[in-house]
Parts: structure tokens; C-alpha cells; sequence
């Protein structure tokens, strides 16, 4: 199909003086050879000057071809003048040929290096490097410099003229042609006269090589040139005469598209061959399906004047060399593809050698420009991971654009080792008034290469629409975008009802907390869609312009001093004609812009971002997500009222998230979220920022034993990109290290501003589809210089000194520490307690729960389905499961008994031994734990989804108000909600929450830590990390035991606690485990900032006790106050002693007790430091017995 072509049925009579078209049935024996002629005149010259009517259609058009020819008289000079091929000359002319040294062209507004002292009159202040704000004792980045580095003396030059590939001539080139030329004769759809002109065009004009020619078909060669011919007649029959000429064709195994091109402009309409090119072929890259790409440009102008010339595109299905090498491979003989290295010559191969073998070790892109001997052209070359970054290619082209550079030919090259390499050939526009108001390419080239970074981030930004058009910069639509994700999720929608309705509640009191969430979400209508929001946003690219300068004058940095000619990542002409504003005019200015008061609040929560942004590394030369630092004081109280210490904000085309902690010194799990559908990612985005903040507070609670305070992080997958798991997690990791760690290797981590101006740690672990990739982000973390990396993340591999949960049983321990509570409490025997168990044998939980129980499982509910036998189900075949870590669809049911039964979520119409016939066995499952009965004396939740006991279902655990199970001690996280617990309390059931009795794995993860930070890395690979062969060093058996005493302990601790002040008080177990954990933690940060601390001999007193023996025994406290950072350690003592006083005094102790304990203390310290044989002196001055 031609595009751009309409058909018409025409019956007309041929008039007098019709030009009659060639008719091949009558000239089948027309030699074209008769109408050659000498030089390079065309055989139009010979041709009669009458118009040519092209109403009448040769016999087979319409059935070979699809269409009909337009019905239109041309005139025949114009006409001609369409098939008036460039100069062979022209197009083989190198790019604008320069002397050696380039001379910069002068213009009126731009400064080639001269040393500038008087302040810009538009108010840019930038900060030169010395004089950024940094954090104190931050150490240099060992990253390695590899990178092309704007304004060094290092420019690459290549000596070889030409593209950098030179296909295989194909020796049957000029028999094609004349086999091409016969078939397009047969046609007879254009004239006999054209037919060699036309050809020759295709052939020798439009810069294909002989690749493309050697690959096609005949077939497939007429149909394009008569597609193209087509094109051209069509154009000019156009009312306006614009001369577009489109031409696309999809195999199986290549493509191709050629497309009329103006120099330099980006089209926003039309077939958009290079965002189908990246959707098609290119985003979707694997080593085993992926596709390279070439692209040329005609290197003269089409007839019509208006600079349009010719681009055309090529693409191939890769066939490798060896389809399945290792990752690390970076030989290109091995992970090449055949026609790369065919074409490729050894200057290209060089080029492509050393930057692969950057690559392969690097997380983002690796960006490198060369410079064209004799010529100002320039080679941009970038590398990158497949499937990192979706739409780079047709988004380059946008790049370059905007600063008025144009390509002559780009390739995209596909590796099977997962690398893309794109290399791009730049050349500046031909001088024009439009050309003049840019820089020279000499400066703009480092502003592309700076800017690279940027778009791999953000390929396609909700406002590319705006940056493609040239009316925002790169900068500007990428920090509108980041900015427009900041408004979904913080814009204030709650209104003044919830305001009303939160003062009326107590937000200390847990049941009113939890309905308050979730009327809050509720509230949060869709007023402010994100749509919505971009819509508002979409209508002040000024006001964004003007924000955006705003956020700019506070973290760009010149890194070159005065070297750089003009900001690098600001729009050129907007640093002449705009003038930065303070957060006051930017005030003034956004409410006499907006046209409402919606737009007003969209419009303004740039400033909140503005304000709240205290480090980026937006600005850094090498990146791979945006991250921000930001101040959460902009939170507002009545929705959050527990006060952040710390967010980020991570932003990337696969994915969003945050990272929230309440404390300097906090950890928690990392958890990827899915979507099955867009509604699906709708309603998860909606509730992603709450979600993420009530889910680090559960864990602030829950680490009420650890020096740690609690935090989470969750990365929102987009809904396009559901498989990027993988990447994304990278690049938030990566993203968030840039904030980290001190960026000053030029060229790759350039310095940031610090507003924060502290040192952080953050300390993180596995949670919900990340357990498989800790081990990649230690050693990521170690790979990048990072000092913490040995506690940067627990979960990882014993291989990297980590200490698995699941297989010591971490978290089981402290669960079993409160049903052996309730045992030892009530003179319960274990043997005779009937138990049902959500969450089977495949689980962690579930299976250490079988192992280390010895109670009569009546029921297991799991993944698969539930298994049930009032009599009891068979010890060692659970046992046996257990072990195997599989489901209960394995369990062996010849050895239920009679009564017993097992009903499997796929089955369907099955009946119990009771008789009760069961539809559904996925409802079954469901549900089954809500069936009424006495059947169960002690259920242990160890899986399930969250709230599946709610105030609405719990009513079916009560018979004549009486809890049908009399304890739960509640496994799973969230598995019953706090107002369905505190009803079963009132009906007698003995409850223990999650946040108690789950807290087993965070005192491991927080001692595998602390081990971390204590031995040097000699001596943590020694003690802590399993060899290759499986060697276990004693040091780290034994360790892990003392980890499991403490869980113990510090589970024991809290058990007895929370009896006590239930008898004493009669308040709620649920109640009194949230308000503990509060007492602690308040204590716990009060006490860090006392003078308590500053006592040595009791500091180190408190340390000698909080730390495990082993540590001490092996490394002495001396050398771990030395290596463990004195915040950490200020978080041990503090929370040591926290939970000690209030475990023994309760969270409402009278205002004497802290004073008493502490005296039992120091009077214990001070009996330590008496010599053995001194004894107390008396009042009277005698010695006392």
C-alpha cells in the first residue's frame, strides 16, 4: 500500500494533445538505451512541451497496485522537473569541510571562554565547584573516568573518512538494475522515457549501499521505486504542493521506510517512522529477537524549496555470530551480529570494542563523541542495556534537534550479550536565519552529550510534545514530568470535612488511626486525575519555563568554571531572555497566569517541589533514574501524623517510588508492585505514597528491639513495563546510591548540591519481588565504592555473610516465643492443642512453624487449597513437606483419616465426609478460615492477604459472643485488622498482633548488619561469608546462634510485658503492643539526645550489654566504636535501654521508675569499677561490712 495516495475510477476520453501514457503491450520491444544521452542532461530535454495528463490509468494499475493514478493535468516542465535527480556530486561531498583547528562562528549572544566577572542581568547565579554545598568528609567517588569530558584536552579524533562501514560489494548489482528496470517497463506505470532516471535515482542518489540491495528481492525493489514515484506524483498533485514522498514496507525479517526530511525538524505528525521503528523493533530488544538499524540521509535537497531532502531507514532481524555468550562477554567476534561485522571497518570496530567493554560494567549509558577529521561533524556513540530505555531512538533525534544539529546517518547496533550500541553522525544545519540564534555544534555537542543521560532516563516525557516543537527544553519537559508525578500523588484532596472529621479522632488510638486510612482513601476522588493534571500542566509552558529556572539556579553546578560557555542543561535562549524569580514572584506570577483555582493548586505545587528538593541527581553527567531528596515537611500533619525523617522520590520511564524512614538510622524491605491491568495500576498509584508511608510505620513499630527505626521502599511498576522487574530495581537502587555517595569522578558522578549536608546510610532488605536481587545490589553497592556495602542489604546469599531467615528460622522463632507463652501461661500441653495454619509447608514461615511445632494440626490452608483432619494430619508426612518446601497438593491423602479431606483451589463439586458439598474450591480456600465451629484451639496465621479478617467477616469467629478460637497469634503481616481484633478480645479470644510476634527477621537483619559494620572487609569475608564449597567458618554458626537467643529473648521480653499490663489493666493485648512500641520509640529518640551519652564509662557499659558476645569476644568494643558509625551506635544505646525500662516497667511507668533504673545501673556500673577488696565507706568514715 502507498500512502499519501487517493484512488479515482475515471472513465474519460483521452482529449486532443493528451500526452498518452506508455503502454507496455504496445511497446514491449522499447529499448531504453535509445534514450541515454551524453553528460547529465535528462531525457526530459528531448521531450515536447505539452502538458501531461495523467487522467487515464494504464489496464493493470489498479490490479497490480491497489490505486489509481490522481486525476491532475501537470504542467510538463514542473513536472519533469519532480524526477530531476541530486548531484551524484553533492551527495559524496564530505560535511562542511573545516580547517584542523575549528574557528567558532561568531554570534552576538554567545561567549567562547572569555573570563566573564559582572553577574548575568538575568539573575543566573550558578555555583562554581569549590564553592557547592557539600556533605562533610565526603571521600571521591572511585568510580572510574571513562567518559568523553566536556572541555578537556582529550578530544578523540577519527582519521577515516566515510561512514564506518563499507558494505561488500555486491558484484550483480548493475544486472539487478537492468532486471529491475525490465520489470518496471512491464509495469507500465511509469513512462519509458523515466524509467532510467527514476532507477538510477534509487540506485546511486538516495546513499543505500549495497547491503540493502543484495538483501532485497527485484520484486521488492520495483515495488519501491514505483512506490516512491508514485509518491512524488502524488505530492505535487496536492493543493498546497508541499512534495512528501513516504514510503513504508514490514517483513518478516527487515524493514523499510523512506520519508521526506527537512533538516534539523522534528515531525510531529505524520507516520512517525522512528517511534514505530523503537516500538517495533528496537524497545523490544533481547539477545535471542532484536533488530539493527541504518538510516541515511540523501545529501542533496528534493525540487520544491524547501530544504527537503530524503531519510531513509533500514532494518534487519539480527542473526549473531554465537546467539548465547555469557554477559560479561565483550569479544564483538562472539557477540556480534553477522552483518556488523561484515560492514563494519576496524576503526568502527575499535570504537565499538572499547566502549562494549565499558558497558558490560556499567548500570546506565555509556556516552562518547569523536570528532570528524577535516570536518565538523561529530560521532556520538552510546551504549546501553537492552530494554533500559524505551524510545531512545526517535527521542535522540529530538535532542539534537533542539539545538540546531542534524544527522547525516545513524546506526543501531544489537549485541547478544544485551547490549545496544546507537551511533549517530551530527553535522551542524546550513547557515540560515533559523541556524543563527544556535550555538555552534563545537559547544552544543557536550550539551547533547550531558543531555543523553537525561532522556535515557525519560526517553518520552508526558510533555515531549512541547519539547519536540522547540517551545521547552529537554530540561524543562523532563522536570515538568517529574514534577507532574510529584502533584498525583501529594496534591491536598482530602478537604475540609476530613480536616474536621480527624480532629474529632485520636490518632493515638489504633482502631481510630486505621479507619482514618481508609476513609482517606476513599476521599481521594478523582478530581485531580493525573490525566487531568497534565492537562493543566500542558497549559503553561511558560510558567514551567520560569519554575524550572527556579529549581535550576539552586542545584546546577558549573563544572567547568568559567569554561562553560553557557549552562549546560538550560535552554540557551532562555538564559537572555528570562529572569530567575524567588518563591515570591514565582507566587505573584503563577496566580495572575492560571485561569482557575484547580490550576492555581497544580500550578503552585511546583514551588512545594522547589522547595522540598534538598539534593538530584539530576544534573550528574551520568545517571539512569531521576532521584530527589526531598524535605517531607510539606507532608500535612492531619493525614500524616507521624513525622518522616527522610524521603526520595525515584523516577524512571519502567517505574516510580518512593523510599520513606522515620529515622536517620532505619532499614526495611524493598517490595516491587505489580499491576494486573490499567485500573489495576491506577488504583496502586493512587495509594502508592500511602501505602509506602503505613507500611514503614508498622515497621517503626516493629523494630522497637533494634537500634533501626522503621522504613520501607516501593517501586510502582508502569503499567507497560510489568517485566521490567529487573531493571527497574536497578535503577532505583542505582538512582538513590547518586544521593548517597559522593559524585566526583568528572565526567561521570559530577558534585551536587547538598542542601541536607549530612551523611546517610540507608540499610535495606527483600521484601515482595525482590528477594532474588539483593545479592546483584551488595554487589552493586561494592562495585560503586560504597564503604557500607557489606550492610547495605541483609537477604542476601551466605556467600555474601548473609544470614537466610527463612532457612534458621528467624522469623518463626520469635511467633513460636508467643504460642509457647500462651503454654506456659495457661499449663497448655502442645500435644492436645487442635491448630489451623494459613500459609503451608512452601512458605518460610509456614514451614519453620511445623518443624519447630509439636501441637495436633487439624487444618492447613495454603496456595493450594486446604487439608483438614479432625483427628489430627499426619506428623511426619507434614514434616516431609516441610522439608521439600511444597504445598499441601503433595501431602499424601492415604494417610488422612476417615474424617479428614483435602480440597485443591482447581476442584470443583466435591464432597466432605460430612456430606457438605463444596461448588467452588477456590472459594473454599478463601474462605475457610472464617467457617464457624469449634474446631481450633490456636490459630496461627503464617500467610494470606491482608485484612482477610476485617470488621465485616470477623462476626463469623463469634457465637453468642464467644470467640470460637481462644488464641490467635497472628503470623502473617496484616492478616487481621486492628478493629476485628480488638473484637475478638472482647469476646474472650487471647490475641497477640503481627507487630509483636512478627519481629523474629528484622532482629536478624539488624545483628547481620551490625556484624557488617564491625569487621573490616578482610574480616568479614573470613568470618561471615560461606565459601565456594560450602565451608561454614565456625565464627558464623556460631553467630547465627546467638542471633537466634536474642530473638528469643527479646520476644520473651515482650510477651511478658504485654501479660502483665493486660492483667493489670485490662487494656487490649492489640492495644497495649501498639502503645508499648510507641512508649519505646519515643524513649528511645529522647534518650539519644541526653547527656546520658556523653557519660563514657555508662555508654560503654550500655554497649557492652546490647552488642552480641561473640562480636566483642571477637573484634573488642574499642575497634567497633571506631568502625561503626557513632549514629548507629547512638541508636543501639538508645534503644537498648528504651525497651529494657519499659519491658520492666510498662508504658506507663510513674515518673520515678526511668530515675530508679537507671540507679540500679550506675550503682551496677559503679560496683564494676570498685577495686574487688575495697568495701563502702559509712557516714561516720568507717568501713561498712
Amino acid at each position: 500500500m502507498v500512502p499519501d495516495l487517493d484512488c479515482h475510477g475515471s472513465t474519460r476520453k483521452d482529449g486532443p494533445g493528451a500526452f498518452q501514457l506508455f503502454d507496455a503491450d504496445k511497446h514491449s520491444t522499447f529499448d531504453r538505451r535509445q534514450l541515454r544521452t551524453k553528460s547529465n542532461s535528462l531525457v526530459t530535454d528531448h521531450l515536447p512541451l505539452t502538458d501531461i495528463d495523467i487522467t487515464s490509468s494504464p489496464r493493470d494499475l489498479k490490479a497490480s497496485f491497489g490505486f489509481c493514478a490522481p486525476l491532475k493535468a501537470i504542467p510538463v516542465a514542473s513536472y519533469y522537473q519532480l524526477h530531476r535527480a541530486p548531484s551524484v556530486i553533492a551527495m559524496a561531498e564530505p560535511a562542511q569541510k573545516s580547517s584542523a583547528s575549528v574557528k567558532l562562528p561568531k554570534h552576538q549572544d554567545f561567549h567562547t571562554g572569555e573570563q566573564h566577572t559582572k553577574t548575568p542581568e538575568n539573575g543566573i547565579h550558578n555555583k562554581i565547584l569549590e564553592h557547592v554545598v557539600r556533605t562533610p568528609d565526603r571521600q571521591p567517588s572511585p568510580q572510574p573516568t571513562h567518559l568523553s569530558v566536556p572541555g578537556a584536552n582529550q578530544h578523540r579524533i577519527l582519521h577515516e573518512e566515510g561512514p564506518g562501514y563499507v558494505a561488500p560489494k555486491f558484484e550483480g548489482k548493475e544486472l539487478q538494475m537492468d532486471q529491475v528496470m525490465d520489470q518496471i517497463e512491464e509495469k507500465g506505470f511509469i513512462p519509458p522515457e523515466f524509467v532510467e532516471s527514476e532507477t538510477n535515482w534509487f540506485y546511486n542518489e538516495l546513499g543505500i549501499d549495497d547491503m540493502y540491495f543484495q538483501t532485497e528481492t527485484v520484486d521488492a525493489i520495483v515495488s519501491h521505486i514505483l512506490s516512491l514515484y508514485a509518491g512524488k506524483v502524488a505530492a505535487y498533485a496536492r493543493d498546497d504542493k508541499r512534495l512528501e514522498i513516504r514510503l513504508d514496507k514490514e517483513a518478516v525479517d527487515h524493514a523499510v521506510y523512506i520519508d521526506t526530511s527537512k533538516p534539523g525538524i522534528s515531525v510531529i505528525d505524520g507516520p512517525r517512522y522512528e517511534q514505530r521503528i523503537d516500538e517495533k523493533y528496537v524497545n523490544g530488544s533481547t539477545s535471542t529477537n532484536s533488530y539493527r538499524v541504518e538510516t541515511f540521509r540523501s545529501g542533496s535537497q528534493l525540487p520544491g524549496g524547501n530544504d527537503q531532502q530524503l531519510r531513509c531507514y533500514f532494518v534487519y532481524k539480527c542473526h549473531f555470530a554465537n546467539p548465547k555468550p555469557g554477559q560479561e562477554e565483550t569479544n564483538l567476534d562472539i557477540i556480534g551480529e553477522k552483518r556488523f561485522l561484515q560492514k563494519a571497518t576496524k576503526n568502527t570496530r575499535d570504537i565499538y570494542q572499547d566502549i562494549m567493554t565499558i558497558a558490560v560494567i556499567r548500570t546506565g549509558p555509556v556516552i562518547e563523541m569523536f570528532e570528524v577529521e577535516g570536518s565538523r561533524e561529530k560521532r556520538l556513540v552510546i551504549a546501553y542495556r537492552q530494554g533500559s530505555a524505551m524510545g531512545m531512538f526517535s527521542a535522540l533525534s529530538d535532542l539534537y534537534h533542539y539545538y540546531g544539529v542534524t544527522s547525516s546517518r545513524k546506526y543501531v547496533e544489537q549485541f547478544s550479550n544485551g547490549i545496544t550500541i546507537m551511533s549517530i553522525y551530527l553535522r551542524p544545519l546550513p547557515p540560515t536565519a533559523t541556524s543563527a540564534r544556535h550555538p555552534p555544534i563545537e559547544a552544543s555537542i557536550h550539551q547533547i552529550m550531558k543531555e543523553v543521560s537525561l532522556l535515557y532516563c525519560i526517553p518520552q516525557n508526558k510533555l515531549q510534545g512541547h519539547f519536540a516543537s522547540g517551545r521547552l527544553s529537554l530540561q524543562e519537559t523532563i522536570y515538568a514530568h517529574c514534577v507532574w508525578v510529584f502533584v498525583g500523588h501529594f496534591l491536598n484532596r482530602l478537604g475540609s470535612e476530613y480536616t474536621s472529621l480527624a480532629s474529632l479522632l485520636d490518632p493515638n488510638n489504633s482502631v481510630h488511626a486505621e479507619m482514618l486510612s481508609k476513609i482517606k482513601r476513599r476521599l481521594r476522588t478523582e478530581t485531580f486525575t493525573s490525566d487531568y493534571i497534565l492537562e493543566i500542566i500542558n497549559r503553561y509552558p511558560d510558567l514551567v519555563r520560569s519554575l524550572y529556572l527556579n529549581f535550576a539556579n539552586t542545584h546546577y553546578v558549573q563544572t567547568r568554571g568559567e569554561q562553560d560557555d553557557f549552562l549546560p542543561t538550560l535552554s540557551y535562549l532562555r538564559l537572555k531572555v528570562d529572569r530567575v524569580l524567588d518563591d515570591d514572584e514565582l507566587k505573584s506570577l503563577v496566580s495572575k497566569a492560571v485561569a482557575n483555582e484547580h490550576d492555581q493548586m497544580v500550578m503552585t505545587a511546583f514551588r512545594v517541589f522547589n522547595s522540598a528538593v534538598l539534593k538530584t541527581n539530576f544534573y550528574t553527567p551520568t545517571k539512569v533514574a531521576l532521584s530527589f531528596r526531598l524535605k517531607p515537611d510539606f507532608l500535612p500533619e492531619v493525614e500524616y501524623p507521624q513525622p518522616l525523617f527522610g524521603m526520595f522520590l525515584v523516577i524512571s520511564s519502567e517505574f516510580r517510588g518512593f523510599h520513606l524512614r522515620f529515622r536517620d538510622i532505619a532499614r526495611g524491605g524493598i517490595r516491587i508492585v505489580k499491576s494486573r491491568n490499567r485500573e489495576a495500576y491506577s488504583i496502586n498509584a493512587r495509594s502508592l505514597f500511602d501505602e509506602n508511608y503505613n507500611l514503614a510505620n508498622t515497621q517503626q513499630r516493629k523494630n522497637k528491639d533494634i537500634p533501626e527505626g522503621g522504613s520501607k521502599g516501593v517501586i510502582l511498576l508502569d503499567v507497560n513495563h510489568q517485566d521490567k522487574a529487573r531493571v527497574a530495581f536497578e535503577k532505583y537502587i542505582d538512582s538513590i546510591m547518586d544521593l548517597l555517595l559522593p559524585p566526583t569522578s568528572p565526567g561521570i558522578k559530577d558534585p551536587i548540591v547538598d542542601l541536607h549536608g549530612q551523611e546517610e546510610i540507608l540499610f535495606m532488605g527483600p521484601d515482595e519481588n525482590t528477594a532474588d536481587l539483593v545479592n546483584w545490589a551488595t554487589e552493586h553497592a561494592r562495585k560503586r565504592g560504597a564503604p557500607w556495602w557489606k550492610s547495605f542489604f541483609t537477604g542476601k546469599s551466605p556467600k555474601l555473610g548473609g544470614i537466610p531467615h527463612d532457612e534458621y528460622g528467624m522469623t518463626t522463632l520469635s511467633v513460636r516465643e508467643y504460642v509457647l507463652g500462651i503454654y506456659r501461661k495457661l499449663n497448655l500441653n502442645p500435644n492436645t492443642v487442635r491448630k489451623l495454619q494459613t500459609g503451608g509447608p512452601d512458605g518460610d514461615l509456614g514451614s519453620n512453624e511445623i518443624l519447630l511445632g509439636n501441637e495436633k494440626y487439624t487444618a492447613i490452608v495454603d496456595g493450594a487449597g486446604v487439608l483438614v483432619d479432625p483427628n489430627g494430619l499426619d506428623r511426619e508426612e507434614l514434616e516431609r513437606l516441610a522439608k521439600k518446601r511444597v504445598m499441601i497438593s503433595e501431602f499424601d491423602v492415604t494417610k488422612l483419616s476417615p474424617d479428614g479431606f483435602r480440597v485443591l483451589v482447581e476442584e470443583s463439586s466435591i464432597t466432605l465426609p460430612s456430606g457438605e458439598v463444596i461448588n467452588n474450591g477456590m472459594t473454599f480456600r478463601n474462605t475457610f478460615h472464617l467457617r464457624g465451629g469449634k474446631e481450633y484451639d490456636l490459630f496461627v496465621p503464617c500467610g494470606g492477604r491482608p485484612e482477610s479478617i476485617d470488621l465485616s467477616t470477623v462476626q463469623k469467629l463469634i457465637v453468642d459472643g464467644k470467640s470460637t478460637i481462644p488464641y490467635i497469634v497472628e503470623g502473617a503481616n496484616l492478616f487481621i485488622t486492628q478493629d476485628a481484633k480488638l473484637r475478638l478480645e472482647k469476646a474472650g479470644c487471647i490475641v497477640y498482633k503481627d507487630a509483636s510476634a512478627n519481629k523474629g527477621g528484622v532482629t536478624s537483619s539488624s545483628l547481620e548488619v551490625l556484624a557488617s559494620l564491625s569487621f573490616d572487609d578482610k574480616g568479614f569475608v573470613e568470618n561471615m561469608c560461606i565459601r565456594e564449597d560450602g565451608t561454614v567458618p565456625p565464627f558464623y554458626n556460631a553467630y547465627v546462634k546467638e542471633v537466634q537467643e536474642t530473638i528469643k529473648r527479646n520476644a520473651a521480653l515482650e510477651f511478658e510485658a504485654i501479660w502483665r499490663e493486660h492483667q493489670q489493666t485490662g487494656i487490649a493485648r492489640s492495644v497495649l503492643s501498639d502503645t508499648l512500641s510507641v512508649a519505646i520509640t519515643k524513649l528511645d529518640e529522647e534518650l539519644q539526645n541526653t547527656e546520658l551519652w556523653r557519660n563514657v564509662e555508662l555508654r560503654n557499659s550500655v554497649l557492652q550489654d546490647a552488642l552480641p558476645g561473640l562480636l566483642l569476644e571477637k573484634i573488642g568494643l574499642e575497634t567497633i566504636l571506631e568502625r561503626v558509625p557513632n549514629n548507629y551506635l547512638r541508636a543501639i544505646f538508645g534503644s537498648y535501654l528504651a525497651s529494657r525500662f519499659v519491658y520492666e516497667h510498662g508504658s506507663s511507668p510513674s515518673q520515678f521508675a526511668f530515675f530508679d533504673f537507671m540507679s540500679k545501673r550506675m550503682a551496677h556500673l559503679n560496683q564494676q569499677r570498685r577495686p574487688p577488696h575495697a568495701l563502702p565507706i559509712g557516714a561516720n568514715g568507717s568501713t561498712e561490712a
